[in-house]
């Protein structure tokens, strides 16, 4: 009941700021991709703007208006601390401020059904992003047709003088083009989209050998473009630059502008990030959250990094929560992906990731190289004692199963953690 007054109050305050100020809003939806790419085009509109992005996760009907109030973090049970929301609400509608930002870059989740219709409804975009549609939350919407059907509506809302930016590599996302009244402009990896990404490389540290970004070509028009991300070493980010080229060419902000730009653009903490463990090895922390195609392509990523003589690769892999009854088949296709990769040794842990492990078996992989955990806490343990220098470790898997607890163990440097490691907050701590 209390929930439900406080979503009501913040909805009317969140719309009339809305209303007054009349800023752009870039929505951003999709199963995966949201976050990076909130963060891609915060940093290319950065260079002309005075912009606002979500923070944090802040996506739903509870963190978006707060987002629009200008509040970084949620007073949770505190009541002062709610009444000191809704008086900075108050004040921004009754007393204009010259320093509201002229564009909101506002992430957009789907939990549950009404989710997006429910967000556009306090902040109707001028601009539309839908990155992706794959398996995820299908517990709370059964089928993949109504996770579309929900997310479609960041683009059906959409007016004639607005823009959907759609991932072209998507053919869910792709069949929806014609549900929108908006300008439609693309982008991908295959030959057809406005802004297409190519000639993509890993580069390395020539003295290391230790990968230290990524660099590709962005054509478009005609023109093409040269782009490098320092730190990023997973492809599918290489989309969430190209969202922030596409959104940043819209407001004028040309590609050349925007590449520069995208120099400075970082993987979030979790978000296949490279970290140094002890004994000698790589990390790759991918433990922000997981879905089954988020976890095909971090596997696909660590199968592409050369490692040392020696060296071998681990997949460590945690359940992949809210997937109803694509459970035990979206682990199992795992399983399969991480046999056809050639990964050297496989972890999993929880129940749902044993079905990992067991399609893994079934494909031909060593069960020697194999080792299945419960918890994380005992999954960093072994990988302590197991690894040696050379070797490269993935580790990957859903919120819930608290993954970053397995790099604080193997990380070179866990003094580090807090500024380096997602869900490190005394509210997690607890």
């Amino acid at each position: 009941m209390l929930n439900t007054l406080l979503q009501f109050i913040l909805r009317i305050l969140s719309k009339k700021i809305i209303k007054k100020y009349k800023p752009d809003v870039i929505g951003i939806t999709g199963s995966v991709g949201k976050t990076s790419s909130k963060e891609a085009i915060a940093i290319v509109l950065s260079t002309r703007f005075n912009v606002r992005k979500t923070p944090k996760n802040y996506n739903n009907e509870i963190g978006l208006p707060l987002t629009i109030i200008g509040i970084n973090k949620s007073p949770g049970k505190s009541i002062i601390g709610w009444l000191k929301v809704f008086f900075k609400a108050l004040r921004l509608i009754c007393i204009r401020s010259k320093k509201y930002p002229e564009i909101l870059v506002l992430e957009m989740g789907a939990d549950k059904p009404g989710d997006i219709e429910y967000l556009v409804d306090i902040a109707s975009c001028k601009v539309g992003v839908w990155t992706s549609v794959a398996h995820a939350h299908t517990e709370a919407f059964k089928t993949l047709k109504k996770i579309i059907l929900e997310k479609r509506n960041i683009i059906s809302h959409l007016s004639h003088d607005s823009f959907a930016v759609l991932n072209f590599d998507n053919n869910y996302v792709m069949e929806n083009v014609a549900k929108t009244k908006a300008e439609v402009l693309t982008f991908g990896f295959k030959e057809g989209s406005d802004l297409q990404a190519s000639e993509i490389n890993i580069l390395k540290d020539k003295e290391t050998g230790l990968p230290t970004g990524l660099n590709f070509k962005v054509f478009h028009k005609g023109h093409c473009v040269p782009v490098f991300l320092p730190d990023m070493i997973a492809e599918h980010l290489i989309s969430s630059a190209l969202v922030g080229l596409t959104v940043g060419n819209i407001f004028g902000v040309n590609l050349v502008e925007g590449a520069t730009a995208l120099t400075d653009y970082r993987p979030l903490a979790g978000h296949m990030c490279l970290l140094k463990g002890i004994k000698n090895t790589l990390l790759i922390d991918d433990t922000y959250n997981s879905s089954p195609e988020a976890a095909k392509s971090a596997l696909s990523t660590l199968s592409k990094i050369e490692i040392q003589e020696k060296g071998e690769r681990y997949a460590v892999l945690g359940d992949m929560l809210e997937l109803g009854t694509e459970t035990e088949n979206a682990h199992r296709e795992l399983g399969f992906k991480v046999a056809e990769l050639g990964i050297d040794f496989l972890i999993t842990v929880g129940e749902a990731s044993k079905f990992i492990a067991l399609s893994a078996l079934e494909a031909g992989f060593d069960e020697h190289r194999i080792a299945k955990f419960s918890d994380s806490v005992s999954a960093g343990r072994f990988l302590q004692d197991k690894i040696k220098q050379g070797d490269i470790m993935l580790v990957k898997g859903s919120q819930g199963g608290r993954m970053e607890r397995i790099v604080k163990e193997v990380m070179a440097e866990p003094e580090k953690a807090k500024e380096l490691l997602v869900r490190q907050g005394s509210e997690w701590e607890k």
